[in-house]
């Protein structure tokens, strides 16, 4: 019985390298290089035609990120095809964000035969090698989004804590109005405006009222009151 061949499509645009890949496929029993895009329009049509199982796909073609490009709409309607990504440098940003696109693995170009056709092999099988520096990529990034949660629910529980008048001087702080405009406006003086909003930097553990502004931008606790109040926001004129 004929072993399985392996399918592989080859998107790469200098044809010095190119040729170097498809001698090296060529030579192993076990791959059929189905074809060679030099763009990404190239890449998509292809990847159509010939429904390869694994596609070794350049980032940098007819613009810098046009092999990113085409690896996402392949991997849109095409999910089940592997795509390698070729790459001259291991830049942490670019090859991150083709590992959020759903790649299995990279790969540098100028690598030894052996190490490309194992890795082509290892993208069939299922079983791609993750770089340690994507590895550790991975990691900080969950850490970040570990620590956005954790201070996302903090910032919510503060706001929770906070009394309705705390609420009511925040709001118009947000909007723009200073000290002695919210005093005339709530009838208070100076002093219970400046009592209240130390107690407001205080649970936020802020140095300025321009940084808790800042943070509740972030949060969009304005679009968030005017929600529960049923109105939209609005900015004061003049």
């Amino acid at each position: 019985m004929k072993e399985q061949m392996i399918k592989v499509l080859l998107v790469e645009d200098d044809h010095l390298i190119a040729k170097r890949y498809q001698m090296i496929l060529a030579n192993d029993p076990q791959i059929e290089c189905v074809g060679r895009a030099a763009n990404g329009y190239e890449a998509t049509m292809l990847a159509a035609l010939h429904s390869p199982d694994v596609i070794l796909m350049d980032i940098e073609l007819e613009e810098k990120e046009a092999g990113l490009r085409a690896t996402a709409e392949i991997l849109t309607y095409m999910p089940d095809i592997k795509i390698v990504i070729l790459t001259v440098c291991e830049t942490d940003n670019t090859i991150f964000h083709a590992f959020e696109l759903g790649v299995t693995n990279y790969l540098l170009k100028h690598m030894p035969a052996d190490v490309i056709i194992n890795s082509v092999k290892d993208a069939y099988f299922d079983k791609p090698t993750l770089h340690s520096n994507i590895a550790n990529k991975i990691t900080r990034e969950f850490k970040r989004i570990k620590t956005a949660e954790d201070s996302l629910l903090k910032n919510f529980h503060i706001i929770t804590q906070l009394t309705p008048t705390e609420i009511e001087v925040l709001e118009l702080l947000m909007k723009g109005y200073n000290r002695q405009e919210i005093c005339r406006m709530r009838h208070v003086e100076v002093s219970t405006i400046k009592s209240q909003i130390n107690s407001i930097l205080k649970k936020f553990e802020k140095d300025s009222v321009q940084q808790v502004v800042a943070l509740l931008q972030e949060l969009h606790f304005l679009e968030i009151l005017n929600q529960r109040k049923g109105k939209p926001s609005r900015l004061p004129m003049g």
